[in-house]
């Protein structure tokens, strides 16, 4: 057989390892690429976004609700450096997510050519992999060790570099494409914990009082929702999430505490951390927000860590036992262990504590969500979107005003990834794409952007690619006129002295009602739930702009502020 183009064995690798969405934006050193894509019968759909972080930021989400690895890509120089806040983002989340970026052709390295950027030195902090295609020979090879570095171990991003010689070069033999099945999704190749770890991590636990489980965004990424739930009910132990743990446990599960940290958690649910005499973390890192600075729980509670990078493990709290291995694995092996010792088990008072922490919660929350008679508070806008939405909806917040609300008290009913917030770097801007991209993800449930004035800014152009394409997406904008979270820091931290923060208001029904989208405005209480109600029944893209209550006045379960 003939050998073909880099372009075409580019196009051609992803097509075998599964990929079915390409999100990007194009530019110059893209066209040998962009002529593969429209010449070669490949099944694939490319999703033209109107900016580059938008196309990782769509890639993401894709990947965290498909289960498949997401693909973005975008030109050289500016291209690059725009595509970046959605690949670091990505990694640090443990996403799989491709970055592939063009670039000029090797041979003008060096000579003052336009757009010209050391991309793999740009890339290399910022991705679990990272390569560039000097040869198109090596494209084969080059990326299915892509998309095993992405699959395998912990998850992470990885960046390719596409120049434009090596696009156009043929000399790639077509029977060097093929692929590793298993990396077509993730996680794969999985592996397991010491089985010694495994009975020392049973003895431990049982040993406790009252122990509990802090699951984050590893728990999901590995589906170990049902070792979880049995080794838990086993021991009647609470278990408390992260933001990006939401989904270990429906948020209605009895044992559930739901989110913890100072972003999302609250007092009542503080009171639970406090309480236990032995922390077992599972796919979670241990970090500043989970914690609150380290201090819930103390330096001095017991720990038990899993996870599959052994790096997480100690790197905060001195740990009793280790199980270095996937979430789904170490969870069902301790189920087993703990099985064989049933006798050895004492049942906790999880479900007395966290009966008691949830009602306490949601007993202040009501009081807010049913208030509010001039203004809409945030805790009434939370509510409200929960009577209307379906029980499977995927609902991503941006880190501003969102986040904190709809962690800590929209009660999310099912198994899984269906609330999405970028908590690793927290950029303003990614609902709006994020959510385009859980959309094609999982085109069968309803989608939801949730986003500040803030970010709003960011993104508003995105709004011509959800027309264009017909994405039923429900967005709402919380306008406050302000960068809320700042503005509350300064309130609490530093006396009130408030500093370039304010904005003036726009009408944001009227923005999107001029790129097409269906759109409400509500400055009333009274009209929040009718205008809700239509938006998430409309078939297309729709817009609910609410203006609510300033953060810095609101009462957000945000630790800093609170206390």
């Amino acid at each position: 057989m003939a050998k073909i183009n880099g372009a075409e064995a580019m196009v051609r690798m992803l097509q075998l390892h599964g990929v079915k969405h390409i999100f990007g934006l194009c530019g110059d050193t893209s066209l040998p690429f962009y002529d593969a894509l429209a010449t070669v019968d490949h099944g694939m759909r490319h999703i033209l976004t109107r900016d580059e972080r938008s196309a990782a930021y769509m890639a993401d989400a894709y990947a965290r609700v498909s289960g498949r690895v997401g693909v973005c890509e975008g030109p050289s120089g500016g291209g690059a450096t725009y595509i970046l806040p959605g690949i670091v983002e990505a990694n640090e989340s443990s996403i799989p997510v491709l970055g592939i970026t063009t670039d000029i052709s090797t041979t003008s390295r060096g000579r003052y050519t336009l757009t010209e950027l050391d991309q793999k030195n740009l890339f290399r902090p910022l991705t679990k992999w990272n390569a560039v295609l000097d040869r198109a020979d090596k494209i084969p090879e080059t990326v299915r060790s892509a998309f095993r570095a992405m699959t395998t171990g912990r998850p992470g991003a990885a960046h390719l570099c596409f120049p434009f010689d090596v696009q156009k070069d043929v000399a790639v033999e077509p029977d060097d494409i093929w692929v590793q099945s298993e990396h077509t999704r993730y996680p794969a190749w999985r592996s397991g914990p010491d089985p010694e770890a495994v009975k020392a991590a049973a003895t431990a636990i049982l040993s406790a009082r009252q122990p509990l489980f802090i699951c984050g965004g590893g728990v999901v990424l590995a589906g170990a929702e049902a070792e979880l739930t049995s080794v838990a009910e086993r021991l009647e132990a609470p278990v408390a999430t992260t933001i990006s743990g939401q989904g270990s446990l429906p948020d209605a599960h009895p044992l559930c505490v739901g989110v913890i940290g100072s972003n999302g958690g609250t007092l009542p649910t503080r009171v639970v951390v406090e309480q236990a005499d032995l922390v077992v973390f599972v796919g979670c890192r241990a970090g500043s927000v989970t914690t609150e600075r380290w201090r819930f729980p103390s330096k001095s509670t017991r720990i038990v860590h899993i996870d599959v990078d052994p790096m997480v493990i100690g790197a905060i709290y001195r740990t009793e036992v280790a199980l270095v291995g996937d979430a789904k694995l170490a969870l069902g092996a301790l189920d087993r262990e703990l099985e064989h010792r049933v006798g050895d088990i004492r049942k906790g008072k999880g479900r007395a504590l966290v009966a008691a922490a949830r009602k306490q919660k949601y007993d202040a929350f009501n009081r807010l969500a049913s208030g509010g008679e001039t203004q809409v508070l945030p805790e009434r806008l939370v509510a409200e979107l929960h009577a209307v939405l379906p029980r499977d909806a995927v609902v991503v917040c941006d880190p501003g005003t969102p986040c904190p609300y709809f962690s800590a008290f929209y009660e999310f009913q099912e198994y899984g990834r269906h609330f999405i917030s970028n908590r690793a770097h927290g950029a303003l801007g990614y609902s709006m794409s994020a959510a385009v991209g859980a959309h094609f993800g999982r085109p069968q449930a309803k989608c939801v952007s949730v986003m500040g004035d803030g970010s709003f800014g960011f993104t508003a152009g995105e709004m011509e690619t959800i027309v264009r394409l017909k994405v039923p997406l429900l967005m709402v904008v919380v306008s406050n006129s302000a960068y809320g979270w700042i503005k509350a820091g300064q309130k609490t931290g530093f006396g009130k002295r408030y500093y370039s923060v304010d904005f003036s208001r726009t009408d944001h029904a009227r923005v999107a009602d001029a790129f097409g989208v269906k759109a409400w405005r509500v400055t009333d209480p009274s009209d929040l739930r009718g205008a809700l109600s239509a938006a998430a029944e409309h078939d297309g893209p729709t817009l609910v702009d609410v203006v609510t209550q300033p953060l810095h006045e609101a009462q957000a379960p945000v630790s800093e502020w609170v206390a």
